[in-house]
């Protein structure tokens, strides 16, 4: 079974510096049909105005991955990180039993553009810890890329939670398939461009919610970015 959520359909909040679409219920924005797929909790897309970002607050007990599309994310925490996160790199945050971190955007002629997606762990009260990795377009490109995994499985970064992100870039005749679990549950996000997944077209913003298949199969791109995640059923 497969189901589409249109990217208009996203939840959205204009707070003047911060613009951001909401997949699943977050804040202000509920939608009781929308709480979440699988033990994906939250994708945010933020798109951060120059000068300006999210000051100190904190989480705890969730895995929190920032994907950065364009511009660049700072970011600075209570366990000593103070890092870029440049486009290209996956950033991975477990909060674990408490952490307090800010986000912003120094440059003064540039939005960050970025992906703020939380997954819920299967183990809580976990000493916080922070990950960031690089994967190269090349290696993105016609392909899907493990970047996130339980067992920091092909050098991916290492997440707390039963749960699989990969990333590719699809454009023209590049076309990739994924095997799946049908007792799983599988999340497409298309990131950009456009693209088809199972032979349902997506544009930018939507997404594919899929259960009981067995694969996947991403072609007809289009300057196409995805990610797609395979999750713990509910």
């Amino acid at each position: 079974m497969i189901t589409l959520r249109k990217s208009q359909d996203r939840g959205f909040a204009d707070h003047g510096w911060l613009k951001s679409f909401h997949s699943f219920s977050f804040a202000g924005y509920y939608d009781a049909q929308h709480m979440g797929f699988g033990n994906l909790r939250v994708i945010n897309e933020d798109r951060i105005a120059p000068g300006t970002g999210f000051g100190t607050h904190g989480h705890r007990d969730m895995e929190i991955i920032s994907y950065v599309l364009s511009g660049e994310l700072a970011h600075k925490d209570t366990l000593g990180n103070i890092k870029g996160i440049p486009p290209g790199d996956v950033q991975r945050m477990s909060a674990g039993r408490g952490v307090q971190h800010s986000e912003f955007n120094h440059a003064q002629d540039q939005t960050t553009h970025f992906l703020q997606i939380w997954i819920e762990p299967n183990v809580t009260g976990i000493e916080p810890s922070y990950e960031q990795k690089t994967f190269a377009e090349a290696e993105k490109r016609g392909q899907l890329r493990l970047v996130a995994s339980p067992d920091a499985a092909q050098a991916s970064v290492k997440i707390h939670a039963d749960a699989r992100m990969y990333a590719g870039l699809f454009d023209g005749a590049e076309r990739a398939t994924l095997t799946l679990d049908p007792a799983r549950a599988t999340y497409v996000h298309l990131v950009r461009g456009a693209l088809s997944a199972n032979g349902k077209a997506l544009a930018a913003g939507d997404a594919a919610m899929l259960k009981g298949e067995a694969q996947l199969t991403l072609e007809h791109g289009q300057d196409a970015e995805v990610l797609v995640f395979d999750l713990a059923a509910d």
